[in-house]
């Protein structure tokens, strides 16, 4: 199997990377010094046109509360729901944790 190398980071990525360091309210500069980076390294990687070695991705991801991790496939439906879950939570202003099984006020008592 030929090894296949990335023309950039897909976008997903990027737009993640790019959304929580406007979160955080850091410029690329100050990511970037934050991650041992150039200001033009952060803006490369952002915008596609540099792809980072792994151990740069890990770090600049960390720096930003970030991890990459390796999910078996048949389980990232489940990771992917998860993640969409805790985004629209935070969106709706929602940081409390909930059990799976906690029933919401509007539905009623079950019995």
């Amino acid at each position: 199997m030929k090894p296949i190398r990335l023309r950039s980071l897909p976008e997903d990525i990027r737009q993640e990377i790019k959304q929580r360091r406007r979160a955080k309210g850091w410029s690329q500069l100050e990511l970037g010094q934050k991650a041992s980076l150039a200001q033009r390294h952060i803006s490369g990687i952002e915008t596609g046109k540099i792809v980072p070695r792994y151990n740069t991705l890990l770090d600049l991801l960390r720096v930003l509360d970030r991890d990459l991790v390796a999910v078996p496939r048949e389980l990232l439906p489940a990771v992917q729901a998860l993640v969409r879950d805790y985004r629209n939570r935070n969106v709706q202003g929602q940081t409390d944790e909930r059990p799976l099984y906690a029933v919401d006020d509007e539905e009623g008592d079950p019995g």
